[in-house]
């Protein structure tokens, strides 16, 4: 194999294989039932592949419009006004992106730079601070507090400096499954007024909330003028490899997050676009999700009932926060391993979403599966 003679000055020298990667390729290694990266295990809708099948053989196959397809940004802004009740113009508000991981960083990438600060909540997805320490600025981290995983405001007050230029916002909140509250939007209103710190919320599970409305930033006048919002067909349409979301936002922001997005995407899959566009007509595919996810929940939950696990609230996504420390006294990432390897159930410790490597000997299962894979993860880890 060739051997570079380039001397290389990584950008990102403590950044590894990200932890979904690892405990998949375990899982797939030991045969274990996978309940680790966030991926259904079932299929969308058949009438989704028909559609979009249709738009290849019309012959819908050459480049979408930078921003996406016309007829699918309106519909976005339909199903945004019609939930959150805020205007967002098709043509200068909303762009279609390859997944939401691109979004995210295309926004941080066209507003924060060297020496910018960029705060974040512990414990704090993956991909963000890569991102942040990509184009040279510093992610600042807030703690979300155990075990409701509720932010503390005067502690995000005293940590902005006339360096912050963005925060971001994660709700319904991975790994965690917490939400924010009216109140929280308030506070976060209240903390960036008058500065000119830009927002970015990560609501791909936005239609995935147990407990009430999902609070999002655009419902929020105020906050609404200053963020840029983020969803995921893949999470709601269940087609996560597909990877295409979308960002919406004040057009003056926007016009900023499409000079980034023409040079590092361009544009979208075209006939997959036709085919959401169409299938977002019918707007009980995203009303219905929650139910539907609230039975896999509980279905999950009364498998591990009786267990020595002490199940977390699931307030929102489809994920389930457990502490194992009446079972194991081992580190999470040891504990994730082991429970791979001799229960055969793969699950992600939640210690890597912390930046001190925090561990409260929490891990994080995904019940976004068939009735059956839970049923399966249930009666291994009854076992235990």
């Amino acid at each position: 194999m060739p051997q570079s003679p380039v001397a290389i000055d990584s950008k990102l020298p403590w950044v590894g294989t990200t932890i979904f990667t690892v405990m998949s390729k375990l899982a797939a290694e030991c045969g274990a039932i996978n309940l680790s990266q966030g991926f259904p295990d079932f299929q969308a809708d058949r009438s989704l592949f028909d559609a979009v099948h249709q738009a290849m053989l019309d012959g819908r196959n050459q480049y979408a419009p930078m921003t996406g397809l016309p007829e699918l940004r309106q519909a976005i802004a339909a199903k945004v006004q019609a939930l959150y009740g805020t205007a967002y113009d098709a043509e200068s508000e909303i762009t279609v992106t390859a997944g939401a991981t691109q979004a995210l960083f295309t926004a941080i990438a066209a507003f924060a730079g060297p020496g910018d600060e960029v705060i974040v909540f512990a414990p704090v997805y993956d991909s963000y601070v890569p991102a942040i320490e990509t184009v040279g600025a510093k992610a600042i981290y807030a703690n979300l507090r155990y075990p409701d995983y509720k932010p503390d405001w005067n502690e995000v007050r005293a940590l902005i400096t006339p360096r912050t230029r963005m925060i971001i916002v994660n709700t319904p909140h991975n790994p965690t499954g917490s939400l924010l509250d009216a109140a929280d939007l308030e506070a976060l209103a209240e903390l960036t007024r008058d500065t000119n710190i830009v927002v970015l919320g990560d609501e791909v599970y936005e239609h995935i909330c147990f407990e009430g409305e999902h609070q999002s930033l655009a419902r929020h006048p105020e906050l609404a003028a200053r963020s840029l919002i983020v969803s995921s067909f893949g999470k709601t349409y269940h087609i996560t490899g597909w990877k295409i979301g979308y960002c919406y936002g004040a057009a003056a922001l926007m016009a900023e997050f499409r000079k980034v997005h023409q040079f590092n995407v361009f544009t979208v899959h075209a006939p997959s676009q036709v085919g959401l566009a169409a299938f977002m007509a019918d707007h009980s595919r995203h009303l219905q999700l929650a139910e539907f996810y609230r039975q896999k929940r509980d279905f999950f939950r009364q498998q591990l009932a009786g267990t020595k696990f002490e199940l977390l609230p699931s307030r929102g996504t489809y994920f389930q926060l457990a502490r194992y420390d009446a079972i194991s006294d081992l580190p999470d990432t040891e504990f994730a391993q082991w429970l791979t390897r001799e229960v055969g159930v793969a699950v992600i410790p939640v210690s890597v979403f912390y930046p001190d490597g925090r561990d409260d000997k929490v891990v994080r299962f995904c019940f976004a599966k068939q009735e059956s894979t839970l049923a399966a993860a249930g009666e291994k880890l009854r076992g235990i």
